[in-house]
């Protein structure tokens, strides 16, 4: 078959290594186009993968040469470009969050839904293989009834303050993948969310509303409870696990590190870091994502719908409305 030509839109550093992925390892898929509101950004991707930088996103939209486009832009344009795709009859990828609110959401998945295009929302550790693999443990039976599910999830490093002010907060840009893993792993959708957080890394991420550090604990329907923790640093590096407990056992995904070796010494054993960043650890599941998304293409189901997009958003934006008025919230409440 032939390939599926992709126009990335957004050129930052999740679409640069999107349209980097695509046009090196991705079979069956190749980069027909790149475009980003800050031209040099655009110019740098087209040049080094030798495609064609559009001068907007309607050169991208209109264009015979592109079947697909990737969403990768900044939070608040998601929808939009959502909308103008659907019009243009083109089957969509979308970078998480859909948005910053759920009417806004709402109006992307109506547009969709109208053109009748394929869409998947970018949930990439959907697609990790260790995370994948508690997941399977679950759906085939092995742990039994599933009673807990814990997630901690901690980054190197804050993000840039700039990038804060516009992310939706610690819940909306990073707790998000934690809430579509809750909800992949359990099968199970959330009825109600407890949140508490606090400050503890830097005091610049509290002067601009956010936080830093933060604990979640999530009803699901069938009963099981999910807890999960939030650090914005992790001095160690990126710390991410998830486990999965249940009546008959359990399974858990563990933290790869980034080489198999030991030293072993009179002052005991010591081995090597873990990945530092995303770009590192996740590789393989931007990959598989990939190619679950040609598979798409080619007329299987999406892997991960608009409704799995909406879903981790009213539970982060739960969250929220739990630390503000320091109480469990409904997820009815929230819509």
């Amino acid at each position: 078959m032939s390939p599926v030509r992709i126009g990335v839109m957004g050129c930052g550093r999740i679409g640069r290594m999107h349209a980097e992925l695509i046009a090196h390892q991705v079979p069956g898929a190749e980069v027909a186009a790149v475009y980003d509101v800050v031209d040099e950004a655009s110019a740098s991707v087209a040049e080094d993968l030798g495609v064609r930088q559009a001068t907007d996103a309607a050169e991208v939209l209109e264009a015979d040469d592109v079947d697909a486009v990737a969403i990768c832009t900044s939070t608040h344009t998601h929808i939009d470009l959502l909308v103008a795709t659907a019009e243009a009859g083109k089957a969509a990828f979308v970078e998480k969050p859909l948005a910053l609110n759920l009417a806004d959401v709402d109006r992307g998945i109506a547009a969709a839904e109208a053109a009748g295009i394929p869409v998947q929302v970018g949930f990439n550790r959907r697609f990790d293989p260790s995370h994948r693999y508690v997941r399977d443990r679950v759906a085939a039976g092995d742990l039994g009834d599933v009673h807990l599910v814990r997630i901690s999830s901690r980054d190197p490093e804050p993000p840039p303050l700039m990038y804060l002010d516009e992310s939706g907060g610690i819940f909306c840009d990073m707790t998000i993948h934690d809430f579509d893993m809750i909800r992949f792993v359990t099968n199970s959708e959330v009825t109600e969310v407890y949140a508490t957080g606090a400050v503890l890394v830097d005091e610049a991420i509290g002067e601009v509303g956010d936080l830093d550090t933060a604990v979640v604990v999530c009803h699901h329907e069938s009963g099981a409870i999910s807890t999960i923790d939030n650090s914005r640093r992790a001095v160690y590096g990126y710390d991410q696990r998830v486990e999965a407990f249940g009546s008959a056992g359990m399974a858990a995904s563990e933290n790869p590190l980034t080489a198999t070796a030991v030293t072993r010494t009179a002052d005991g054993a010591r081995g090597p870091a873990l990945p530092y960043f995303f770009l590192e650890r996740y590789v393989p599941s931007y990959l598989a994502e990939w190619d679950a998304f040609v598979a798409m293409m080619q007329g299987e189901p999406s892997p991960v719908t608009l409704a799995d997009g909406r879903a981790p958003l009213a539970i982060g934006l739960a969250a929220w409305r739990s630390v503000r008025e320091r109480r469990p919230v409904q997820i009815d409440e929230i819509g």
